[in-house]
This record gives structure tokens, sequence and C-alpha cells, in this order.
């Protein structure tokens, strides 16, 4: 059993870090000037206020300072964990420019886009690299992803990081 959970649970936690930090750190450390100054495009803002300069920089760096503390002992997650928090971001911006053609307002929750379009793009963006968790470890990486997106949105909620528990 123990050798199983290597692959399956540890592995593609380690992997998948520096894109849970990257997804993560805005909310912290964002705020500030909107990353779309504000702009529209088809009459429609291009991702909304809630997508800003500070939060994209803090999570991008956040997701590279994982990347190269894990590249300590696993020296291919520089480059992986650099594309992941990438991946990341970009994914999260196209949901947000998605929503905003929908005409959904900033805050307004999505399933699936919400809690996975950053992980599949992460997950794409890396790709390329190698050393990709198997299919059970990705498959542990979409639950965990699932749960990890209830639970920290809502104690991000708690703590008036956020202002809706989604």
């Amino acid at each position: 059993m123990q050798s199983l959970i290597y692959p399956i649970m540890i592995y593609p936690i380690l992997y998948i870090l520096p894109a849970y930090v990257a997804n993560g750190s805005p909310v912290i450390f964002g705020g500030g000037k909107p990353l779309d100054f504000n702009k529209r495009f088809g009459g429609k803002r291009i991702f909304g206020s809630h997508k800003t300069i500070r939060g994209l920089v803090a999570g991008l760096l956040s997701g590279f300072i994982i990347a190269g503390a894990e590249s300590a002992f696993l020296p291919y997650m520089l480059a992986i964990g650099i594309m992941l928090s990438i991946g990341t971001h970009a994914g999260d911006l196209l949901g947000s420019f998605l929503k905003r053609r929908m005409n959904l307002a900033s805050g307004i929750s999505v399933p699936f886009m919400d809690q996975y379009l950053f992980l599949v793009f992460a997950l794409l963006f890396a790709l390329p690299f190698g050393h990709t968790p198997n299919a059970y470890g990705l498959l542990f990486l979409i639950v965990l992803t699932g749960l990890l997106h209830v639970f920290t949105n809502v104690g991000a909620h708690k703590l008036k990081l956020k202002e809706v528990p989604w």
C-alpha cells in the first residue's frame, strides 16, 4: 500500500503545488489596478475588476518561488512549476474573459470553469516538460481540487478575503 501512496497522492500534490499556490495567492496579495485597465472588448469588460495586476504578479511570483523550492529536490520541477503557474493564470483569465462574454457579473460562480479551468490549463502548459502524474494521480488531483476549491473559498470568505464563498 505504501508504494501506491507516493505515485497517487504525494507526487501529484508536489507536482501541482506551484499551480495551487499561484491560483490562491491573488486572493491574499491581490487588489489594486485591474489587469484590463477597465477596457472593454465587444462592449464588455475584458476580465473584470477582480483580476488585478498585483494579483497576477503575486500569483506568478508565488508559484515561481514554490517551483524554485521544489527544484532543490526535484530539479525538473523548476520549468514545470513555472509553466504550471503561467498556465494557472491563463486558465483563470480565460474563465473571467468567457464569463464577461456570457454577461455574468464578477464573482458569479460557473461550475467547472471556476473549479477546474485553472487546473486544465496548468497541466496543459506543463505537459511538454514531462513528469506528469499517472492517471490515478490525475484523478486524485481532480477530486482534491474540487474539495480544496470549496474549503479554501469558504475559508477566504470567512476571513473576509473574498466577497463570495465560491
